[in-house]
């Protein structure tokens, strides 16, 4: 008894090593497929760094704020999947002995908390800096500088697909795409109306347009108009503004994916429509047991019979479930 016209849920979720993460407001769930086969789900909350600030409900600021939260969580999440592949035999280094010595209980926390922050100062210098400094090299032959602006706005989109494309020829990948994809069907499951099933869950899209990925799309297209009319001379000042515009960038982005999130007008199809094409690489066809783990994150967080009833008008014949 499928819906065609989605109703917005605000779940969302984030494939991890052999699982999933689902998030309900401030309750989220992390299930994985642990080696033996069994699905282990965790429910925690997360209120974020501002949790009960008024800056959330501020349009643009929010969304520089909730994407740091999506990394401190996804990291989280992260490092609870992996928990359950960690080979047992490794050594622990002097290093580790160190870190632990110093750091004590706090020890993961904060070698977490380096990881992300190095791992966010690779990307900007990858994804934002590099672009211009190539690009640079083309001044003198380029004396129109909005095009010089377009050309590095193509050649920051071009590395970013690039980048997708390359590490989606790792195997290990190639399987948390297809949680991705898990992730994605059972959301549009659920905001379709349609019962949680796998059966019913297979039969949706592995694409959504609340998607991380597309988020990272439109801050890469975000990025070529605030870069094509806020220009300085100075190529230091050029390196320094793409950095500090960074969360402007990120807090448009938000309000964009959060509208395609709501609305389904021709024009949210439209500006959606470059995330979606580049999700059929992010996301691949999950197999039954890797919905089955999904489904496993949403219901630990999130009641769909009552959204449904609430939502769509009919309750679900428990028949249907074990179909």
């Amino acid at each position: 008894m499928a819906k065609k016209i989605q109703k917005y849920s605000g779940i969302g979720g984030q494939a991890v090593l052999e699982g999933i993460m689902m998030k309900n407001k401030e309750q989220y769930a992390v299930a994985v497929r642990k080696p033996d086969g069994e699905i282990e789900v965790e429910v925690e909350h997360y209120n974020g760094i501002l949790h009960g600030s008024k800056l959330m409900d501020i349009p643009f600021v929010r969304g520089v704020f909730q994407f740091i939260d999506s990394l401190v969580l996804g990291m989280r999440c992260l490092n609870f999947s992996a928990s359950f592949y960690e080979d047992e035999e490794a050594k622990e280094t002097l290093a580790d002995k160190a870190f632990n010595r110093i750091f004590k209980d706090k020890a993961e926390k904060i070698f977490s908390a380096v990881v992300m922050i190095v791992s966010l100062v690779i990307a900007i210098g990858i994804f934002m800096v590099l672009p211009y400094f190539i690009t640079s090299l083309f001044e003198e032959y380029i004396r129109s500088a909005s095009f010089m602006a377009i050309i590095e706005g193509a050649l920051r989109i071009l590395i970013f697909v690039g980048y997708v494309l390359l590490i989606s020829l790792m195997k290990d990948i190639r399987r948390v795409y297809c949680y991705h994809g898990a992730e994605h069907k059972c959301i549009n499951c659920i905001e379709k109306g349609a019962p949680l099933t796998v059966k019913e869950v297979m039969r949706c899209s592995k694409q959504h347009r609340r998607c991380g990925t597309s988020f990272l799309l439109f801050v890469m297209f975000v990025s070529v108009i605030l870069f094509f009319f806020i220009r300085v001379e100075h190529p230091a000042l050029r390196v320094l503004v793409r950095i500090a515009l960074i969360p402007v960038i990120a807090g448009i982005s938000y309000e964009i994916i959060r509208l395609a999130g709501k609305s389904n007008n021709i024009l949210v199809r439209i500006i959606s429509a470059p995330g979606m094409w580049l999700q059929r690489l992010t996301t691949r066809e999950p197999d039954e047991s890797m919905v089955e783990v999904a489904i496993a994150a949403i219901e630990a967080v999130f009641d769909w019979k009552a959204y449904i009833k609430e939502t769509f008008g009919y309750e679900v014949d428990e028949s249907w479930m074990k179909e």
